[in-house]
């Protein structure tokens, strides 16, 4: 029986998939007016957990009790009318449509069989005020940044009045100033008696708005603990079963002769770039920083040839790359790891092996046309034992896989190129501790190996602790280049100007 300050209990869950156990006896109690953060490493089974809850995907078995009631959501709309909304780690919009459309796709304010657009907007810029969201509802999504993109999630779940929230992942994109705006949203919602799910895999984060704490492992509950008794290296013990002293790897990589030149790189369209000059080092992993709108994607965008570039020149060994196109940059030795996995990132239909060759595909095939399906599956493998993906097979359905596992296929798909230069647009994002000290081993032995490593992050300590330079960017323009080593968090936040 739950007392009335319960808001949900979902007790015993079991869910597997094909060769997968993704949820072996799961549980979590939600109270009202709190946030309970969902802590865990990548398939520990979080995000299944809380889609077995929306309706998305449907438990073997389990019991889910809200308010008292015992609830079967079927589907997500289902879980809409009991009053639960989800804020998904991969943003799932339409990016042709306008905000508005976007906020209110599936339950249009209408009059009669017309949809109304003077109520619909009225609405939407109630919660824009409500919420501090400055964003105008009448602009389409493939305008905005990812961060704009993820606050119009958030602003949609607000919208449809809902008792609990699910947000995955929710400030994986957003800067500092964007965190601290959600947090005072999150503020809000706990005043109108809402109930919170927070997944994230930062700690400092965790530590700073949740109540209370459940960590999974290998779909199974460990434990659930009040926030204000633990501490970051108590909850990393709790994910990964075993005690991890090191964040970082110990770096034994060393920079040599000049790799790349880039020199008076700009973009076409608009003046997204101000004469890029900067070069890399054999054996360099140097790290880009920069507050959002400070142009690092685009600049590694314009590198790899998939935006045009008006003007500038790049040169690895000292010859001239006209990166046209991304089969151009291939080619000659370029690889680019996006942003965004599931926009521009994995192929969700194709299976695991195909995600992981399908960039140098044609090593795979004869003249012929037919595929070496021999050679094909040897490669997968050594992306698999390499990069210790967790997949019951090459042939599951990539979309199966952990955000995590997804993120190391789509680096092992790169690395099967044998590229000179590997661009890292936020390599680590949305990716559990234990996962990231791999991904950083891997960065750190390809640069012993002589690979030229260019690497943006969000996250201040990962730049200091993996790079050896970080390039300060600040709207479109390079503010300043400093040695990891000789630096701080405060000089560099000087430099991306937000002390300015």
């Amino acid at each position: 029986m739950t007392d009335n300050s319960t808001l949900l209990e979902m007790t015993h869950v079991f869910k597997a998939f094909p060769g997968v156990q993704a949820l072996d006896d799961a549980q979590l109690c939600l109270e009202s007016g709190t946030v309970h953060a969902l802590v865990g490493e990548n398939g520990a089974g979080k995000s299944t957990l809380m889609k077995c809850l929306f309706g998305m995907y449907h438990a073997d078995s389990g019991s889910f009790i809200m308010n008292g009631t015992p609830i079967e959501c079927i589907n997500t709309r289902q879980a809409l009318e009991f009053g639960i909304a989800m804020v998904h780690q991969e943003l799932n919009q339409v990016p042709k449509l306008r905000v508005m459309d976007n906020i209110w796709l599936g339950r249009f304010p209408s009059v009669g069989p017309a949809i109304d657009e003077v109520n619909m907007l009225k609405k939407t810029r109630q919660i824009f005020d409500d919420f501090e969201i400055d964003m105008d509802p009448l602009e389409k999504v493939e305008r905005l940044s990812v961060s704009e993109r993820q606050m119009i999630e958030i602003a949609k779940a607000a919208s449809q009045n809902a008792k609990i929230i699910v947000m995955d992942e929710p400030t994986s994109s957003l800067t500092e100033k964007e965190v601290d705006h959600l947090f005072r949203v999150i503020d809000k919602l706990k005043r109108k008696k809402c109930g919170i799910i927070y997944i994230s895999h930062k700690m400092d984060e965790i530590l700073r708005i949740a109540d209370t704490v459940t960590v999974m492992r290998d779909g199974k509950w460990i434990d659930t603990v009040p926030a204000k008794d633990l501490t970051k290296d108590r909850i990393i013990t709790l994910m990964v079963g075993r005690e991890l002293k090191n964040l970082f790897p110990p770096k034994t990589n060393v920079a040599g002769e000049p790799l790349l030149e880039v020199s008076q790189l700009n973009a076409v369209y608009e003046p997204l770039l101000d004469n890029i000059t900067f070069n890399l080092r054999k054996g360099e992993i140097l790290g880009i920083a920069g507050l959002e709108g400070s142009k690092r994607t685009e600049m590694v965008e314009t590198i790899f040839g998939i935006r045009k570039r008006r003007s500038g020149k790049v040169s690895l060994h000292g010859k001239d790359c006209r990166n046209r196109n991304s089969r151009m940059s291939i080619k000659n030795g370029f690889a680019l790891l996006t942003e965004e996995r599931k926009f521009n990132g994995i192929f969700e239909g194709l299976n695991v092996r195909d995600n992981a060759t399908i960039a140098n595909i044609d090593a795979y095939s004869s003249h012929g046309g037919v595929l070496n399906e021999k050679k094909m599956k040897e490669k997968t493998d050594w992306v698999i034992n390499s990069l210790q993906v967790k997949t019951p097979s090459q042939k599951t359905l990539i979309r199966y896989l952990s955000g995590g596992n997804q993120q190391k296929v789509i680096l092992g798909r790169w690395l099967l190129t044998e590229p000179e230069i590997l661009l890292l647009d936020e390599p680590t994002r949305g990716i559990d501790v234990g996962a990231k000290y791999e991904i950083y081993q891997l960065i750190i032995e390809l640069a012993e190996r002589g690979k030229g490593i260019v690497m943006i992050s969000s996250e201040m300590m990962e730049l200091l602790g993996i790079a050896d330079r970080i390039l300060v960017m600040s709207n479109g323009k390079i503010s300043g280049i400093v040695n990891a080593k000789d630096t701080n968090q405060e000089e560099i936040l000087r430099l991306s100007g937000k002390y300015l």
